[in-house]
Protein backbone atom coordinates (compact mmCIF):
# COMPACT_ATOMS: atom_id res chain seq x y z
CA UNK A 1 0.00 0.00 0.00
CA UNK A 2 2.86 2.34 1.19
CA UNK A 3 4.72 1.46 -2.14
CA UNK A 4 1.53 2.35 -4.33
CA UNK A 5 1.29 5.54 -2.46
CA UNK A 6 5.13 6.60 -3.25
CA UNK A 7 4.46 5.12 -6.81
CA UNK A 8 1.43 7.61 -7.54
CA UNK A 9 2.93 10.84 -5.91
CA UNK A 10 6.22 9.49 -8.14
CA UNK A 11 4.20 9.62 -10.72
CA UNK A 12 2.34 12.40 -10.16
CA UNK A 13 5.54 14.60 -9.68
CA UNK A 14 6.86 13.81 -12.94
CA UNK A 15 3.98 14.30 -15.32
CA UNK A 16 3.31 17.56 -13.36
CA UNK A 17 7.20 18.34 -13.79
CA UNK A 18 6.98 17.53 -17.77
CA UNK A 19 3.88 19.83 -18.19
CA UNK A 20 6.06 22.96 -16.52
CA UNK A 21 8.80 21.99 -19.16
CA UNK A 22 6.97 21.38 -22.04
CA UNK A 23 4.82 25.06 -20.95
CA UNK A 24 8.40 26.98 -20.44
CA UNK A 25 9.71 25.21 -23.60
CA UNK A 26 6.52 26.69 -25.14
CA UNK A 27 6.79 29.93 -23.99
CA UNK A 28 10.43 29.70 -25.38
CA UNK A 29 10.12 29.29 -28.49
CA UNK A 30 6.86 31.56 -28.91
CA UNK A 31 9.06 34.33 -27.72
CA UNK A 32 11.81 33.62 -30.18
CA UNK A 33 8.94 33.06 -33.31
CA UNK A 34 7.60 36.60 -32.19
CA UNK A 35 10.74 38.08 -32.66
CA UNK A 36 11.43 36.22 -35.71
CA UNK A 37 8.32 38.08 -36.98
CA UNK A 38 9.04 41.56 -35.37
CA UNK A 39 12.11 40.95 -37.31
CA UNK A 40 10.28 40.32 -40.50
CA UNK A 41 7.91 42.58 -40.09
CA UNK A 42 10.67 45.83 -41.38
CA UNK A 43 8.55 47.61 -43.47
CA UNK A 44 9.24 48.22 -47.45
CA UNK A 45 11.66 51.69 -46.91
CA UNK A 46 13.47 49.98 -44.13
CA UNK A 47 14.62 46.94 -46.08
CA UNK A 48 15.16 49.34 -49.08
CA UNK A 49 17.62 51.34 -46.80
CA UNK A 50 19.49 48.61 -45.53
CA UNK A 51 20.69 47.69 -48.78
CA UNK A 52 24.52 48.26 -48.59
CA UNK A 53 25.15 50.33 -52.64
CA UNK A 54 28.74 50.57 -51.79
CA UNK A 55 29.29 46.95 -51.63
CA UNK A 56 26.42 45.62 -53.30
CA UNK A 57 25.54 47.91 -56.70
CA UNK A 58 23.36 46.02 -58.81
CA UNK A 59 25.54 44.85 -61.34
CA UNK A 60 23.17 44.93 -64.71
CA UNK A 61 21.77 47.82 -66.01
CA UNK A 62 18.54 45.96 -65.45
CA UNK A 63 18.94 45.36 -61.59
CA UNK A 64 19.47 49.10 -61.33
CA UNK A 65 16.06 50.18 -63.41
CA UNK A 66 14.40 47.41 -61.01
CA UNK A 67 15.89 49.02 -58.14
CA UNK A 68 14.67 52.72 -59.32
CA UNK A 69 11.71 51.40 -59.75
CA UNK A 70 11.44 50.41 -56.01
CA UNK A 71 12.54 53.10 -54.67
CA UNK A 72 10.08 54.89 -56.80
CA UNK A 73 7.54 52.49 -55.78
CA UNK A 74 8.28 53.56 -51.80
CA UNK A 75 7.85 57.48 -53.01
CA UNK A 76 4.28 57.05 -53.69
CA UNK A 77 2.71 53.85 -51.90
CA UNK A 78 4.57 54.07 -48.59
CA UNK A 79 4.35 55.61 -45.45
CA UNK A 80 7.79 57.10 -43.82
CA UNK A 81 9.21 59.75 -42.27
CA UNK A 82 10.73 62.66 -43.29
CA UNK A 83 13.85 61.51 -42.74
CA UNK A 84 13.73 58.44 -44.33
CA UNK A 85 12.35 60.58 -47.60
CA UNK A 86 15.90 62.20 -47.37
CA UNK A 87 17.66 59.00 -47.19
CA UNK A 88 15.78 57.01 -49.87
CA UNK A 89 16.28 60.52 -51.77
CA UNK A 90 20.37 59.54 -50.89
CA UNK A 91 19.51 55.96 -52.46
CA UNK A 92 17.75 56.77 -55.34
CA UNK A 93 20.81 59.60 -56.37
CA UNK A 94 23.41 56.61 -55.40
CA UNK A 95 21.60 54.99 -58.69
CA UNK A 96 22.26 58.51 -60.90
CA UNK A 97 24.88 59.62 -62.84
CA UNK A 98 27.14 62.38 -61.49
CA UNK A 99 26.40 64.32 -64.65
CA UNK A 100 22.58 63.75 -63.77
CA UNK A 101 22.92 64.72 -60.11
CA UNK A 102 25.10 67.69 -61.26
CA UNK A 103 21.78 69.00 -63.11
CA UNK A 104 20.08 70.52 -59.65
CA UNK A 105 21.29 71.45 -55.90
CA UNK A 106 20.00 69.04 -53.10
CA UNK A 107 17.59 71.38 -51.99
CA UNK A 108 16.02 71.67 -55.74
CA UNK A 109 16.17 68.30 -55.90
CA UNK A 110 14.35 67.42 -52.81
CA UNK A 111 11.84 70.35 -53.18
CA UNK A 112 10.96 68.78 -56.59
CA UNK A 113 10.77 65.20 -55.03
CA UNK A 114 8.44 66.23 -52.14
CA UNK A 115 6.01 68.37 -54.55
CA UNK A 116 6.09 65.19 -57.07
CA UNK A 117 5.13 63.19 -54.27
CA UNK A 118 2.32 65.42 -53.28
CA UNK A 119 1.09 65.97 -56.24
CA UNK A 120 0.76 61.86 -56.84
CA UNK A 121 -0.80 61.45 -53.49
CA UNK A 122 -3.19 64.08 -53.67
CA UNK A 123 -4.24 62.80 -56.71
CA UNK A 124 -4.57 59.22 -54.91
CA UNK A 125 -2.21 58.11 -57.74
CA UNK A 126 -0.14 54.59 -56.45
CA UNK A 127 2.10 52.30 -58.66
CA UNK A 128 0.39 49.32 -58.44
CA UNK A 129 3.33 47.86 -59.98
CA UNK A 130 6.22 47.94 -62.66
CA UNK A 131 8.13 45.49 -65.37
CA UNK A 132 11.39 46.37 -66.84
CA UNK A 133 12.90 45.23 -70.06
CA UNK A 134 13.70 41.54 -70.05
CA UNK A 135 17.38 41.23 -70.16
CA UNK A 136 17.41 40.32 -73.72
CA UNK A 137 16.00 43.58 -74.71
CA UNK A 138 18.54 45.51 -73.10
CA UNK A 139 20.37 47.93 -76.27
CA UNK A 140 24.04 48.14 -75.79
CA UNK A 141 25.97 51.23 -77.42
CA UNK A 142 29.14 53.08 -77.18
CA UNK A 143 28.83 57.26 -76.77
CA UNK A 144 32.06 58.00 -77.57
CA UNK A 145 34.52 56.98 -74.54
CA UNK A 146 31.30 55.31 -72.57
CA UNK A 147 29.53 52.12 -72.30
CA UNK A 148 25.60 52.72 -72.48
CA UNK A 149 22.44 50.87 -72.30
CA UNK A 150 19.00 51.71 -73.11
CA UNK A 151 16.00 49.97 -71.52
CA UNK A 152 12.34 50.51 -70.72
CA UNK A 153 10.31 50.62 -67.89
CA UNK A 154 6.65 49.81 -67.16
CA UNK A 155 5.02 51.49 -64.26
CA UNK A 156 1.51 50.79 -63.83
CA UNK A 157 -0.36 53.59 -62.26
CA UNK A 158 -3.75 53.03 -60.11
CA UNK A 159 -5.68 55.98 -59.56
CA UNK A 160 -7.91 55.77 -56.12
CA UNK A 161 -11.52 53.72 -57.57
CA UNK A 162 -9.94 53.21 -61.21
CA UNK A 163 -7.87 51.03 -63.47
CA UNK A 164 -4.33 50.66 -63.97
CA UNK A 165 -2.74 52.96 -66.77
CA UNK A 166 0.72 52.39 -67.85
CA UNK A 167 3.37 54.51 -68.06
CA UNK A 168 6.26 53.71 -69.99
CA UNK A 169 9.66 55.45 -69.32
CA UNK A 170 12.98 55.00 -71.83
CA UNK A 171 16.09 54.97 -69.59
CA UNK A 172 19.64 55.55 -70.50
CA UNK A 173 22.38 54.33 -68.79
CA UNK A 174 26.08 54.79 -69.00
CA UNK A 175 28.92 53.09 -67.12
CA UNK A 176 31.11 54.79 -64.49
CA UNK A 177 34.84 54.52 -63.82
CA UNK A 178 33.99 51.67 -61.50
CA UNK A 179 32.14 49.82 -63.69
CA UNK A 180 28.97 50.83 -62.54
CA UNK A 181 25.84 51.34 -64.54
CA UNK A 182 24.41 54.55 -63.56
CA UNK A 183 21.13 56.46 -64.91
CA UNK A 184 21.93 59.41 -67.15
CA UNK A 185 18.21 59.78 -67.58
CA UNK A 186 15.05 58.67 -68.58
CA UNK A 187 12.02 59.82 -70.63
CA UNK A 188 8.49 59.42 -70.57
CA UNK A 189 7.62 57.40 -73.90
CA UNK A 190 4.41 58.92 -75.25
CA UNK A 191 2.52 56.06 -77.66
Amino acid sequence: MKNSKVAKTVIIVVVLAALILVYYYYLGHREKRQEVEETIAATVVQSILMRDLEHNYPPTPKEVVKYYAEITECFYNETYSDEELVKLAGKIQMLYDAELVANKTQEQYMEDLRNDIAEMKGDQITIASYEVSASTDVEYFEQGEYSCARLYCTFYLKKQGGGRVPSQERFVLRQDADGHWKILGWELVED
